[in-house]
């Protein structure tokens, strides 16, 4: 694998029925307003009625010192199931969504295999590759906190 090629993959364990956490991930645009790590998402090109073919370009704060602006084209949409992205720009590769419906909820499974393509991330990369992994899984890791938090809301709201 080259050091600039990164494989990398999160589990959410997420206390809410699939359908719930399916639309959670499912709208890419409503991402800033509850994930903290998501600055700004804006539709460059709508898809179809279940989101395929839309293609968006993701402004991304990490934990580091840096930010990352990439588009993303859905690819695959399979509702409750998966849903599958090609990045491009600052990040090339692919990115898979997957939902298991478990007897406490509900496990979304991320698999981000991408390319950097920043020249000064690709430079440092064979130095800063752990780090580069660590500031992904921090990412990630706010995701679902927030994740759980947004779910929590929503069932507290729904349950008025």
């Amino acid at each position: 694998m080259a050091v600039t090629h990164f494989e990398l993959t999160n589990e959410w364990h997420l206390a809410a029925p699939i359908d719930r956490v399916w639309e959670l991930i499912a709208a890419t645009e409503d991402w800033p307003r509850w994930w903290r790590a998501v600055a700004r998402v804006e539709q460059l090109q709508a898809g179809t009625a279940d989101g395929l073919g839309s293609v968006y370009r993701m402004h991304w704060k990490t934990a580091l010192p840096y930010t990352l602006r990439f588009d993303v084209e859905t690819v695959r949409v399979e509702k409750d199931r998966a849903i599958e992205g090609r990045a491009f720009g600052e990040l090339d590769g692919t990115g898979l969504w997957t939902f298991t419906e478990t007897r406490d909820g509900t496990i979304a499974r991320y698999v981000w295999r991408v390319e950097v393509a920043k020249p000064w991330m690709r430079l440092m990369s064979p130095v800063l590759r752990p780090v580069f992994a660590w500031n992904h899984h921090k990412v990630m890791g706010w995701g679902e906190a927030d994740a759980r938090k947004r779910l929590a809301i929503q069932s507290h709201s729904r349950e008025r």
